[in-house]
């Protein structure tokens, strides 16, 4: 172990000074300066391998804590590393189940899908018959996905995460956290990473987002096979289809590109405005288009919520950025627990409504992605403290504009917004105790909703 930390001081250390040199004496202005820190940082989580990636890849979901430039790039980072042999899964599935694999399934393909950091998946058939939660059944024979956390990797993980930590502390005591409680931060971050490799955590979510959008008939959500399931094995529904970066391959053989990305802005709205659950890591690896030209969610390691109370304030902020209205959009900021000083307050909203002018009042269409990074910047700027749910709900946001944009380039996910913000805005003015000190609000709404 101590060798293990002088490996990880070792390479912040020097990532830390090709960063000095690249940036500091190379004359660069602030945003170019922490774009390099940023690269480094990334850099420096891939050669430290499985955990500091992870942890990388929580950060870049965290713009609460880490500013536009570190999320951003952060979001680059390589989570494919070579694969454990197949001996090694087999053993792995054995341990878990006390049989050997040929009892549970018919075959395993040896070739692996995918090979990530934490775990890796091949592609099997049943040996039985089986019935999954969500209703569909499964025949003997039938293609599922089997889903094995790495030998050895939980070990390495929590090794790590305490070098992290007592390094952390350490850093408190020189008194170096004064913008961040880094202990706090590492505490969480690793609560969600142990979280992450308990793969029976990633079903639950699976099923019940298989539940949510059972009526949805261009949505599909692998069903979870729990007697094949456990905590370091997940057998998953194996569904065919293209990668979002093959999404021409699905335009040839007929799938309606632009309907299908205005349907996974839809979608998202509904997750975010009406179910209270949403998908937090829609990157396009997560993503595939099914033949009857479905959207195919997968990986649901990293899943965000919002209240009752939070998705009326989420439609406010929604529909004034839609309209560019700079002081609603802050306003409601604000009772989603956006902390902004009094003295700033002015200034935000100056700031904001200029971002809006630039990037959502675009003839050509808006730039949500343009608006998102504007928006944490002139926080970070204004030092605004940002509720972690709520950066969460911004990443997400610009994670899934970049999908649609990635199936229809010239998508505007604004328009798919609007509907699910006016109707929940809406029924909130509606309730009886509400109507009267709402009018003049909905007679604004109601204006710009006529000049639209």
């Amino acid at each position: 172990m101590p060798g293990r930390g002088l490996q990880i001081l070792t390479v912040f250390s020097r990532r830390a000074l090709v960063a000095a040199v690249g940036s500091w004496f190379g004359l660069a202005p602030p945003p170019q300066r922490r774009a390099v820190i940023a690269r480094q940082m990334r850099l420096a989580c891939e050669e430290l391998g499985p955990t500091f990636i992870k942890l990388g890849q929580l950060a870049s979901v965290r713009p609460d804590i880490f500013r536009a430039e570190t999320v951003f790039e952060l979001e680059r980072l390589q989570d494919s590393v070579p694969p454990v042999s197949t001996q090694s899964v087999f053993d792995i599935i054995e341990s878990e189940f006390g049989c050997p694999p040929s009892e549970l399934f018919e075959s395993i393909d040896p070739q692996p899908l995918a090979s990530a950091s934490i775990a890796q998946v091949h592609r099997a058939r049943l040996a039985q018959d089986y019935r999954m939660t969500c209703g569909r059944s499964l025949c003997a024979g039938a293609e599922v996905v089997v889903k094995v956390v790495k030998p050895g990797i939980e070990e390495t993980i929590e090794n790590d995460l305490a070098i992290v930590r007592r390094l952390a502390m350490a850093i408190g005591k020189a008194g170096l956290d004064r913008r961040m409680d880094i202990v706090g931060t590492i505490d969480e971050f690793a609560q969600s990473l142990r979280n992450e490799v308990d793969l029976r955590n990633e079903g639950r979510v699976a099923d019940r987002f298989g539940f949510d959008f059972r009526q949805d008939a261009l949505v599909a959500v692998p069903g979870v096979v729990w007697s094949r399931s456990t905590s370091r094995v997940l057998t998953m529904e194996y569904v065919e289809g293209w990668r979002l970066t093959d999404i021409t391959d699905a335009e040839r053989a007929g799938v309606d590109a632009y309907g299908l990305a205005l349907h996974g802005a839809e979608v998202f709205m509904r997750q975010v405005l009406v179910l209270g659950r949403f998908h937090a890591d829609l990157h396009p690896a997560n993503l595939f288009v099914t033949p009857d030209s479905r959207i195919c969610y997968l990986d649901f390691g990293i899943v965000g919520k919002t209240e009752p109370a939070q998705r009326i304030a989420i439609a406010q902020v929604l529909a004034a950025t839609v309209y560019g209205d700079a002081d609603r959009a802050v306003r409601y900021s604000a009772e989603l627990g956006l902390l902004i000083p009094e003295d700033r307050e002015a200034q935000v909203r100056s700031s904001v409504a200029a971002l809006m002018q630039r990037t959502i009042a675009n003839p050509g269409g808006s730039d949500v992605r343009g608006f998102a990074i504007g928006f944490l910047s002139i926080l970070a700027d204004f030092r605004v403290k940002i509720p972690a749910g709520y950066g969460l709900l911004i990443k997400a946001l610009v994670t899934v504009d970049g999908v649609c944009r990635s199936i229809y380039p010239d998508i505007d996910i604004a328009k798919a917004a609007r509907p699910y913000a006016t109707r929940l805005i809406a029924r909130q003015m509606l309730q009886p105790q509400r109507v009267w000190s709402k009018i003049p609000e909905v007679l604004r709404s109601a204006i710009r909703v006529i000049s639209e």
